[in-house]
């Protein structure tokens, strides 16, 4: 009786796998011939026939399934290693649906030999044996998970005043250059195995599913200083996270779409004592600014009206929701800088992206450096407004105390994607860095990272100011990223380059009407983490049948490179918005020399809508306070007043995984004064990440995309979370060996910063941990502080 259960039960299994193999090919065949059609690699359709064909001979239990089986996968385990090399992850897709069928076969004729009816003894153990081989293989070329060694010693390159000043943490950069550095040396690459939880703090979690805490904290005069997604600031007691102070602005989150918070600013007035003496500055996202008394956290009462200052003056009538701040104030010279997050790809005549300075202790209006009116300094008059729609500054704003200079990184005019609406004075600022006077809001200079920008390449990141080695010696500098993976380098009192930069051709032939700049600006003097261009066989999947979707998609699109304009057709476009680089930049040690980033790499699957489709469509531009059902519909670009929206959607497979294959994140060292690369890696394993939002648990290495920036301190350590994967490591500085780790409740997209505590004797590193709602990696409002133990 027993044998009879076997033996039914192994003809069923037999049956069933039969008719999985058959249809399999069948689903490989079919769009493998469409592939073709398209130009593509004519693997799967030759494959799909055989594997069909495989599946046909083993239902009716001939010899040769298995043989032609065991063919077909000997002939794809070189056809893969001929088009994607010993790339695991290349490999993986390619192969493993085929090992897993492979297995069931091994399954099907160990059910045979125990009903005793096997008759594929040699060509079963033949796949058995070469099932072991590929899989030996694949495992071998994946990027398994680093394991802490051995540290190095890491000498000065060159002397440097820059960094920290007694341990603390002034500003959200670290210090005014915007480095990311401190010279804290308490946690060395010998101990930071050893750190351990110190303390964790809730600040709150926002009432909109849509919200991160991007803020890096302040650490000065003893207290901590950071914000959450409501805007509320707290002062936290450094040792062990206890409130001192809580200041809610009372955000009217009705014409809000999403809540975001990347820190504030502390100002010491000079000469001055008492209360507000020193204050802390804070922006809340329904467009006010605010003064509180960083030792109390009550309002200054004489800084605007009580305590706050409406940004929308001069601004116009203002859609509600239509502009917001999302970045921490900046302070040169006594003058608070604003810049501003404008809803951009919804309509022409967003609101203006005017620069405005406030008075650090008053409140009172300064300036404004409004590019459509050129040399008019002060607010408009009554009934007018500053120049709507000109490029605005979302992201961080660097402060040049010394030489008196503000450095304003632009985005482009909005709407995005479409140019032919834009003013000469629009294409003559976008997407460049401004030096802009912070005492009179006269511009001293600028330099433009990208032409007739229709990508959204905003400069998204703030400038790091740097002493730049040349052959002349050092030089006042700064360093830009952008979401290209471009790095520039840039005099900063006279914005000449100081690498190396040339103007390169790029695809041409847009759509009908909107123009496009025939070169680009690369800096080849700098290393470039723009990515390789892409080809077909760098599509990617988690199966050979999602991995053949996105090569038909990208054959069906247009890719001719960087820049490739958006057209009618689909358009892959690579980097996608969420760069190269984003807003929390890079950070730098002066003294060894080394710039520390990291980049994204993330293509998207672009497509212009004509006015009429759009219209027939129903899309309008969305309303404040609204949250679009779906994702699909937060990709649609109204662009109401232009002849074309756009689809802006990430290149992914049915499956909701990207199209192309990994590293989809890298973090890098680069040597400032041999322009080398010293490493990159990618950053983050694969054990949050996975299709249909669900995480495949591998904790194996293959750079996921990441959203926060890295902290680099004096020791030769390297702090950087950002991932979608949950998780906070160090690194070693100059060889980036994998030190330390641990696990956060959601993903840390804010950057690290470090402090030392006279009270307790210690340096500890900090970070929030809110998640993100784009980046599908939970949601927390924890605060998370780690010390060597006491």
């Amino acid at each position: 009786m027993k044998n009879v259960k076997i033996s039914a039960a192994s003809k069923w299994f037999h049956r069933l796998l039969a008719g999985v193999i058959i249809v399999s090919g069948v689903g490989m065949a079919a769009p493998g011939l469409w592939l073709i059609s398209l130009g593509g690699s004519v693997y799967y359709l030759v494959a799909g026939m055989v594997l069909s064909f495989s599946g046909f001979l083993l239902w009716k239990r001939q010899r040769g399934g298995v043989p032609l089986f065991l063919g077909m996968l000997a002939a794809t385990f070189l056809w893969s290693i001929a088009e994607a090399g010993f790339d695991g992850w290349a490999l993986a897709p390619r192969l493993a649906f085929l090992l897993v069928l492979g297995l069931l076969l091994l399954v099907n004729w160990l059910l045979n030999s125990i009903a005793g009816n096997s008759s594929y003894r040699k060509p079963l153990s033949a796949l058995g044996g070469a099932i072991l081989i590929v899989v030996a293989g694949v495992l071998s070329v994946l990027d398994l998970p680093q394991r802490p060694g051995e540290p190095v010693q890491v000498q000065p390159a060159v002397e440097s005043s820059a960094g920290q000043i007694d341990g603390e943490w002034r500003f959200v950069g670290g210090s005014s250059r915007s480095d990311r550095f401190s010279d804290l040396q308490q946690i060395t690459p010998d101990n930071v195995g050893k750190l351990e939880l110190a303390w964790k703090v809730h600040l709150g979690e926002s009432d909109l599913p849509i919200f991160v805490i991007e803020a890096t904290p302040l650490m000065v005069d003893g207290a901590l200083y950071v914000c959450n997604s409501q805007n509320e600031v707290f002062a936290l007691d450094p040792d062990t996270g206890r409130t001192l102070w809580r200041f809610d602005p009372e955000l009217d989150g009705s014409t809000i779409n999403f809540r975001i918070c990347r820190g504030v600013a502390y100002f010491r007035q000079p000469g001055a004592t008492g209360s507000c003496s020193t204050r802390i500055l804070s922006f809340a996202m329904d467009a006010r600014l605010f003064a509180v008394d960083s030792k109390t956290g009550k309002r200054c009462p004489n800084f605007g009206n009580n305590g706050e200052v409406d940004l929308l003056q001069g601004m116009g009538t203002v859609s509600a929701g239509y502009y917001t701040v999302t970045s921490a104030p900046t302070v040169v010279r006594g003058k608070v800088l604003v810049g501003g997050y404008v809803a951009d790809g919804q309509r022409t005549g967003a609101p203006s992206g005017a620069i405005r300075a406030f008075d650090a202790v008053t409140g009172d209006f300064a300036w404004a450096w409004d590019m459509g009116r050129p040399g008019d300094h002060g607010l408009p008059p009554p009934g007018e407004s500053f120049t709507p729609g000109t490029p605005n500054s979302w992201a961080p704003i660097t402060g040049d105390e010394e030489l008196g200079l503000a450095y304003v990184p632009l985005g482009s005019a909005t709407p995005d994607y479409v140019t032919s609406h834009r003013s000469a004075v629009m294409n003559k600022y976008g997407n460049s860095v401004v030096a802009i006077d912070a005492e009179t809001g006269t511009v001293r200079w600028f330099y433009q990272t990208s032409h007739l920008d229709a990508w959204d390449y905003d400069v998204a990141s703030p400038a790091t100011l740097v002493e730049f080695p040349t052959s002349q010696g050092l030089r006042p500098a700064l360093i830009q990223p952008t979401k290209r993976g471009e790095f520039f380098v840039l005099d900063r009192i006279t914005g000449e380059p100081l690498v190396e930069t040339v103007e390169r051709p790029v695809p041409q032939n847009p759509v009908p009407g909107e123009p496009i700049s025939p070169t680009q600006p690369y800096p080849e003097g700098m290393p470039s983490f723009g990515g390789e261009h892409l080809t077909e066989a760098d599509m990617w999947g988690t199966t050979p049948f999602d991995q053949l979707w996105c090569r038909i998609k990208f054959r069906q699109a247009r890719y001719d490179g960087d820049f490739t304009p958006i057209g009618l057709k689909p358009t892959v476009v690579k980097p996608g918005y969420l760069g190269g680089s984003e807003w929390p930049g890079v950070a730098v040690d002066q003294e060894k020399q080394i710039m520390v980033l990291n980049v994204n790499h993330f293509a998207m699957y672009n497509q212009m809508i004509t006015r009429t489709e759009a219209e027939e469509r129903g899309i309008q531009a969305f309303e404040a306070g609204t949250v679009p059902e779906d994702r699909d519909a937060m990709n649609i670009h109204a662009q109401i007043g232009t002849p074309y929206a756009t689809d802006v959607s990430g290149f992914l497979s049915p499956l909701g995984v990207p199209c192309i294959q990994p590293p989809y994140s890298e973090i890098a060292a680069v040597d400032l004064e041999t322009r080398k690369i010293l490493w990159r890696q990618p950053l983050g394993t694969a054990r949050d990440s996975g299709p249909f939002g669900l995480r495949f648990l591998l904790p194996i290495r293959m750079g996921v995309p990441a959203i926060g920036g890295p902290l680099v301190t004096g020791s030769g350590l390297i702090f950087i979370a950002a991932t979608q994967e949950r998780t906070l490591r160090a690194f070693e500085l100059n060889t980036g060996r994998l030190l330390w780790q641990t696990r956060l409740p959601a993903g840390g997209h804010s950057s690290p910063m470090t402090y030392y505590s006279e009270r307790s004797g210690r340096q500890l590193v900090v970070i929030p941990a809110s998640g993100h709602f784009w980046m599908q990696s939970g949601q927390s409002d924890q605060l998370l502080a780690y010390a060597l133990p006491e």
